[in-house]
């Protein structure tokens, strides 16, 4: 499980947005870097590496946590903390 947290916030005033797939999964190996800007397991000219990166910057911006896990030949989960507020915009 790979977990990047950002701040600590209350459970009840945030919101959790789940995202799972039964892929391939993701090896251990990788899972230290996956976060990091043009890191990629795809081949030349096949992904620029920046998907998650940018993801895990706009999620941190907004004080949240993003948690990663995956199994090879079982797929990977992702889990987004985002605090909530009774702002109106």
């Amino acid at each position: 499980r790979q977990k990047r947290s950002t701040a600590g916030f209350s459970a009840t005033s945030s919101i959790e947005i789940s995202i799972a797939d039964t892929g391939r999964g993701i090896d251990k190996k990788y899972l230290d870097e996956i976060f990091d800007p043009f890191f990629t397991v795809k081949g030349h000219r096949t992904g620029t590496g920046l998907g998650l990166s940018i993801t895990y910057g706009v999620i941190k911006e907004h004080g949240g946590t993003m948690e990663l896990s995956s199994k090879i030949g079982k797929g990977t989960a992702v889990k987004i903390m985002l605090p909530a507020s009774d702002q109106q915009s």
